[in-house]
């Protein structure tokens, strides 16, 4: 059984010296904002969300730079194969590192239909205080899981499993 992550951002107990409750809320604010613009399809507003000089790379190793590229793919998405789309997220672990950056950690897939019940990519989110003091993605990595792998790496060596799923 692998750790699934807790569906709102806001309940998972921040880490970090640097850690501050507003900060926290405005963090989770963030991801929640991502989430309502991908479930409208809004790519501006999902754009928004990424500081000026942001990188995103998705589970297939395409590498987006700056906020007017993350914006334009995503027009581009939304109007293809990710049109009428939604995102399910849950949150592993929120760190901040300094009073102006925290890197989330998440699961997280793209549907349209019924939600996953098991979430296949894994997802780091670095956040940083932009020069207006408002939170925003600097970076955002997605990796896509390959559970089989993960069991039988398990098997031969159970010492690399990850400490919260033994």
């Amino acid at each position: 059984m692998h750790e699934t992550g807790q569906a709102d951002c806001t309940k998972v107990t921040p880490t970090g010296s640097h850690a501050t409750h507003q900060d926290h809320a405005a963090v989770c604010a963030v991801m929640d904002s991502l989430i309502e613009a991908w479930d409208r399809n809004d790519a501006d507003a999902y754009g928004k969300q990424f500081t000026k000089d942001a990188t995103y790379t998705t589970f297939v190793g395409s590498h987006y730079e700056g906020r007017k590229d993350i914006t334009d793919s995503h027009a581009a998405l939304f109007d293809d194969f990710l049109e009428c789309s939604k995102l399910a997220d849950t949150y592993l672990d929120v760190r901040f590192l300094t009073p102006d950056t925290a890197v989330i950690t998440g699961r997280g897939d793209d549907y349209t239909g019924d939600k996953p019940d098991e979430l296949s990519k894994v997802q780091t989110y670095t956040l940083v205080r932009d020069a207006d003091e408002q939170w925003r993605v600097a970076a955002f990595h997605n990796t896509q899981r390959k559970p089989v792998m993960e069991r039988i790496s398990f098997i031969f060596s159970p010492d690399t499993k990850p400490q919260a799923e033994r």
